[in-house]
Parts: structure tokens; sequence; C-alpha cells
């Protein structure tokens, strides 16, 4: 059932997210002291008895320099730089079994799937942990480090996710100049967020993406992962204007504000996860040309195997006839 805004409000919404004065200065100290962290890439071929993709178990220095896995999916036999998408995953799930997630090596892209620091127990496997500083928190991970803007969780992950972009152009297998970045969530609001961090990527696809219009999404929702931040603000009462002050620091609306990247957005308007109207905030707020498909009779599932055929004409639009 719909549990927001109509559609006609919902096409005009605006969100009120403040922008922090020093964002831009924050993210830009932040990817720097992260890549002068790094170190080379490391990438070892995994046996899977697939014939025709070929996939390496990659490393790479994320937020700090902290190490992160990914599965990078190839085709086989391909001896040109492949046009590439990096993943990102949802909320609780990391990069998964190496046989899963075929499509888009399938399709004729190098595809990196990311691993999510901390998470990888919810649906699918991760590899990666988060060494990040903490402090109380909710059950969960979105409020792990929310009293600053420099300790908060999504700080590293958003850091990790562009580093991801970095270290994916490093690799043989990949034409730099032809990167795209792709998530359903969680994995869209750090496909927005890199879109927006990351220079030169080509297009960005964010499905129903969290993490956007947060101070909206978390009292229109009474759903998991945005009630963490709830339960935790009905613990912490007074702590309510330092949250979202650090919440700003990630909010999909200000790096919408900033992503002139051609986007394909999809939004479920029986979501009761991801609100319709945050999806909407971020999609009319975005710098660059956009695309974004309507869903109105699905929930945080959106269009599904729809979505990744929709998704694979416009990257293919994008990277290969851009």
């Amino acid at each position: 059932m719909y549990t927001d805004l109509s559609e006609n409000q919902l096409r005009g919404y605006r969100s009120a997210v403040r922008d922090p004065g020093d964002f831009d200065q924050f993210w830009a100290a932040t990817l720097t002291e992260a890549r002068d962290a790094g170190w080379p890439v490391r990438a070892e071929p995994v046996a899977t008895g697939l014939a025709g993709i070929d996939v390496l178990d990659v490393t790479f220095a994320g937020f700090a320099g902290q190490p992160v896995r990914a599965w990078l999916r190839v085709p086989r036999g391909v001896n040109t730089a492949l046009p590439t998408v990096v993943q990102y995953a949802g909320y609780g799930g990391g990069r998964g079994h190496p046989m899963e997630n075929l499509l888009w090596a399938a399709a004729g892209f190098a595809h990196l799937q990311m691993d999510t620091r901390g998470q990888g127990s919810g649906w699918s496997r991760g590899d990666t942990p988060d060494p990040g500083a903490a402090g109380p928190e909710a059950p969960g991970v979105t409020t792990r480090g929310i009293a600053d803007p420099r300790t908060y969780y999504y700080r590293r992950l958003i850091t990790d996710a562009v580093r991801a972009v970095d270290a994916v152009r490093t690799l043989p297998v990949v034409d730099p100049t032809r990167v795209a970045v792709l998530g359903h969530s969680q994995g869209g609001g750090l496909a927005l967020a890199a879109g927006a961090l990351a220079p030169g990527l080509r297009a960005v696809v964010a499905f129903v993406p969290f993490l956007c219009d947060i101070p909206r999404a978390v009292v229109a929702t009474d759903a998991r992962p945005y009630r963490e931040i709830r339960d935790y603000l009905a613990i912490h009462r007074e702590a309510e204007e330092r949250v979202l002050n650090t919440l700003a620091y990630v909010d999909g609306v200000n790096f919408a504000r900033r992503c002139r990247r051609p986007t394909r957005f999809s939004v479920a308007l029986m979501d009761d996860i991801v609100p319709p109207s945050t999806v909407y905030a971020a999609v009319n707020a975005h710098a660059g040309p956009t695309e974004l498909s309507v869903w109105r009779y699905n929930g945080h599932e959106a269009g599904g195997i729809d979505d990744d055929e929709a998704a694979l004409l416009f990257l293919r639009e994008q990277l290969l006839d851009g």
C-alpha cells in the first residue's frame, strides 16, 4: 500500500536537507588521506568451473589504506580493455559467492563487486572487517560512530566505494575511461556518492537508493535500517542536532547536487524501507541528466529483473555508444 506522498506530490518534492559548508573540503581531505595510504591492488584467479567467465579475488586499499575485498568477473578470452561496472551491495550484504551475480560479465563488461566492510552476514557473504572507531550504537551499522562525521561508519564505506573505482582502473583488463557504478538500496546510495566524488565516471545507476533525505526517512518509515537511527535518538535524546549534522555529510541529496554524470534511478511507490519521497528528493536535486523508472505496485524489490534489463540498455548506451 502507499504510505508516502501522492505521486503528483512526489514529482515536485524537494528535500530540506542542509548542505554543510565544509562538505567539499571534508570529502576532498578524506579521499586524499585514503589515496596517500594506498598500495597496489592484488588480484588472484579463482577456480570456479565456469566456462565463459573468469573470476579474480581482488583486494584493494580503502579508507585509511585498510584492505577491502571484491570479486572481479570478466568474459573469458577477451584481449581488449573492457568497459566496466563497479557494483555495491545492499544493506547487510557483502560481495557474495564468486559464482553469483554473473549478468554484467555475461553481457561483456568487466564487473567489480565490492565487499561491504563490517556487513556481509545478512543475505550474502562478506569478507571485509570494519576496524573503524565505534561507540554507543543501535544494532546494525547505521549509527556506528554517528556522533561525529569523522568517525561515522558511512564515511569509511563511501571512501571504500570511491577507492574501488580508483582500484579497478589500475587493472589491465579495464578501460579506465569507461567505468560506471551501480547499486540497489544501500548500494544505490553508494553509487550516488561515487558519482559525485570519483572523477571521470561515465554513468551511475541507483536503484531505490538508501541514504537520501535521511531526516525525512527517519520519521517516514518504521522499517530498518532507518529505524536504527530513530532507536538511537530515542535513547540519546540530546544528540539530535549532532546526529543530523553527521548525516548531512553522507546524504545522497547532497551528493546528487554534485553528481553531473548521466544517472538512472528507480523508485517503488509501495516501498516501506526506502520511502519514495526520499528517492525523488535525490532525483529532483540531481545536477546531471536523469532517467527514472517508477514501479507503482512494488516494494523495496522495485523493478527486479526489469530494472536490470533497463540498466543494461542504459549502460550499453553510456559505455559502448557514448
